[in-house]
């Protein structure tokens, strides 16, 4: 009986003994859990969710940051600098001898007028060529402006071609174009004209200059326009106080006395100095002189 109940007591042990290894397998996959754990470790999801905080705080203060650097920069741009470039840049244009746009509105020194009896030898001159010259120095002593566009004093000025074109129709030469291009063509035309090349003011190429005669440039302004003349005056002769000589029109910037006048004026007659190497402002040139056509010697 006992070695029966003993062994019933050993199969019961032994079932239990199964039974608690069985038990234990199924709570050995237990560590398993420990894989959820490490599912649970993708909880470090905080790391993408504090990530996009990050990127939400980068965007805010980049927005914030750009527009008021941008706002700055349009306060400041605004204030000096418009008022201050135009300004720097009109300056300039001014200082070109014969910019169209240059003389309006500007004021230098008094416009010059000359008594015959200021230049030398003039009673000698033939009577044509001194009719010619007094109508143009009357219009010197009526305080005339530089205008743009204008032939006629009773507009307050006029520009060069313009006095040239007033004047001789003045004194009879119906046919004079309007224009200073136009007005060397007309010369070129009558065959009485002399090209002048030199720089220098002793040159033998101005030895056949003579008052009365029409002078030429080019380059005083930027036009374009064939020939690409710009200017023009009357040459007056000598001026006995200085030996120098002198011509009559109207000027945005020319000198007289090494002052700048701007109207309608006596001024010096000398040759633009030769333009700077590499120099891309406007360079005038001196082209020539010629007679007026059908100007009589007498």
């Amino acid at each position: 009986m006992l070695a029966i109940l003993f062994s019933t007591v050993c199969i019961s042990d032994a079932a239990e003994e199964s039974l608690g290894t069985k038990i234990k397998k199924v709570f050995e996959p237990s560590p398993t859990p420990t894989r959820k754990h490490r599912k649970k470790k993708p909880t470090p999801t905080p790391s993408p969710e504090t990530s996009p905080k990050r990127k939400k705080a980068s965007p805010t203060p980049s927005p914030t940051a750009t527009p008021k650097s941008k706002s700055k920069r349009k306060k400041t741009s605004p204030t000096p600098t418009p008022g201050e470039s135009p300004s720097a840049t009109e300056t300039p244009s001014a200082s070109p001898a014969e910019s169209p746009e240059a003389g309006r509105g500007k004021k230098g020194w008094p416009n010059v007028s000359l008594s015959p009896d200021a230049i030398e030898g003039y009673e000698k001159y033939p009577s044509k060529v001194r009719q010619i010259l007094d109508a143009g120095l009357a219009l010197t002593k009526q305080n005339l402006g530089y205008t743009y566009g204008s032939a006629d004093p009773a507009n307050g000025g006029m520009d060069c071609s313009g006095f040239i074109y007033y004047v001789l129709k003045q004194n009879g030469f119906s046919d004079v174009p309007r224009d200073s291009s136009q007005q060397y063509v007309w010369v070129r035309k009558a065959g009485d004209f002399n090209a002048v090349v030199s720089r220098k003011e002793d040159s033998f190429e101005l030895d056949d200059l003579k008052p009365g005669d029409l002078l030429f440039w080019r380059g005083t302004y930027n036009i374009d326009r064939d020939p690409p003349i710009t200017h023009t005056m009357i040459y007056l002769g000598r001026e006995k106080r200085t030996n120098k000589r002198v011509m009559v029109g109207s000027s945005d910037g020319r000198t007289y006395d090494g002052k700048q006048r701007w109207g309608v004026s006596v001024f010096d007659f000398k040759l633009p100095p030769p333009p700077k190497s590499g120099d891309a402002k406007i360079s005038p040139v001196f082209v020539g002189y010629g007679r007026i056509p059908g100007l009589t010697e007498n």
